[in-house]
């Protein structure tokens, strides 16, 4: 909900179990490769996010039909692309969102052809999708521009071939590994993206049908096969690991103890580290992993990279942990361009951080004060709650539509946890006190 905003009372207590959702960014390409399907998938563990409701209505504008379980079953999505139609996706939804690009892939695979606007989403950097572009070229795709949308036409069928990326997409990996499945012949993908959800999503391809091999490393082969010979599947949706490094931040940021159940410690084994040269006590199990803290927080030196380096997706969170800190970090940011846009909202509560080109120079141990600040992007929106739960007084957030795209029940999670914190209406006191004046 746009116009509402996160009230945030610090009162630093962030303790108990919390369960993470199941990933947002392997959800929405999940959805996106049931369009190969020609039938009806069942997606388990799919979160109640706003990027899910507008890659639904992606792909019911497409022919589709997608609805969720009933109750007790409401994360379970069920996805029927039989009745797919079209290949044409409109821009007031595409717009909203820059992962429905995700459908390119599928649909150049099931049909030969897509339209397909540009996309949107959080304004963290340029994110180009040339990467997308010249690897499906190298299928057989030709491409051109179409006043702001992108026409696509494999006019003599897909066909397998040595892709080298120049740098390893996630984006790009997902959209040639969806069309790569029914081309004809050998397709390599060198340089691909190593994240857990391009595991997921090999392993939904391969429950279709498909035959991908060694996803998850940096060189992913597959043997395409005919597209009528792929079917619908059943699966579950691997657990969200950034949702999880946030709550551990969290705990890492009040003491804890905290525990996040749903994740595998392998997908967070830089973040867990960052988190033990901190002074945090970090203990793991298969499906959990539990933080700690009675000592003050170390400085540290976080480069983001690729998987399986510091995720982006975690840089501001433990920007804010740096920021709580004793002595100086650097923070360095590889992967977007806009990313550090946060520092100037962190700031606002108090916080020393001085941005140098690509790098942060955050000087800690300075007290947060409550302030109105605003989500800048998804993370960064997330953050600022944290901020708000360890500051003194009142944090007020807006644009806390960033925040809903990527976290489900962000608030009812953190109040199970102890936070003083509540979704509220910006002028809903200012309104009763100017009526009481006027009264007067």
């Amino acid at each position: 909900m746009a116009k509402e905003i996160i009230v945030v009372h610090g009162n630093n207590t962030l303790t108990g179990t919390v369960e993470v959702a199941g990933a947002k960014n392997s959800a929405l390409k999940l959805i996106a490769a049931s369009i190969l399907a020609q039938g009806e998938c069942v997606l388990h563990n799919v979160p109640v996010i706003s990027d899910i409701e507008v890659m639904s209505e992606v792909l019911e504008v497409l022919g589709a039909t997608v609805h969720r379980g009933g109750e007790g079953d409401e994360h379970t999505l069920y996805v029927d692309t039989a009745n797919i139609d079209s290949y044409e996706t409109p821009y007031e939804l595409v717009s909203k969102m820059r992962a429905s690009i995700s459908v390119l892939g599928p649909l150049i695979g099931r049909f030969g052809n897509a339209y397909v606007a540009m996309p949107g989403g959080c304004q963290i950097g340029a994110r180009k999708i040339d990467m997308h572009l010249r690897g499906l070229e190298s299928l057989g795709v030709e491409f051109s521009i179409d006043h702001g949308y992108l026409r696509a036409e494999a006019k003599n069928g897909l066909h397998g071939a040595h892709v080298v990326l120049d740098f390893p997409s996630v984006g790009a990996t997902e959209n040639l590994l969806m069309a790569s499945v029914v081309a004809e012949g050998t397709t390599v993908i060198a340089n691909a993206a190593r994240e857990p959800e391009i595991m997921d999503l090999a392993d939904m391809l391969n429950a279709m049908g498909a035959n991908v091999k060694d996803a998850g490393s940096s060189i992913i082969t597959v043997e395409g096969v005919e597209v009528s010979s792929l079917h619908p599947c059943e699966h579950r949706t691997v657990g969200d690991r950034i949702e999880a490094g946030t709550f551990l931040a969290g705990g890492a940021l009040t003491g804890g103890p905290l525990t996040v159940k749903g994740i595998k410690p392998d997908y967070l084994r830089m973040a867990i580290a960052k988190l033990r040269e901190m002074g945090c006590v970090v203990d793991e199990a298969p499906d959990s992993i539990t933080v700690k803290r009675t000592e003050p927080l170390n400085p540290v030196e976080i480069q983001t990279l690729p998987h399986p380096g510091f995720p982006t997706d975690l840089q501001a969170q433990f920007m804010l942990l740096a920021s709580c800190a004793k002595g100086m970090s650097v923070i360095t940011e590889n992967v977007f361009e806009n990313r550090f846009m946060f520092a100037a909202e962190l700031a606002r509560m108090g916080a020393d951080i001085l941005i140098e080109d690509h790098h942060a120079l955050v000087r800690g141990g300075r007290k947060l004060q409550g302030a109105p600040v605003s989500s800048t992007d998804l993370r960064a929106g997330a953050t600022l709650v944290l901020a708000g739960i360890v500051a003194e007084g009142e944090t007020r957030v807006h644009k806390i539509n960033h925040i809903d795209r990527g976290y489900e029940d962000y608030v009812g999670k953190l109040r199970s946890l102890g936070a003083d914190v509540s979704r509220e209406f910006p002028y809903k006191n200012y309104r009763t006190s100017v009526r009481l004046r006027s009264e007067e």
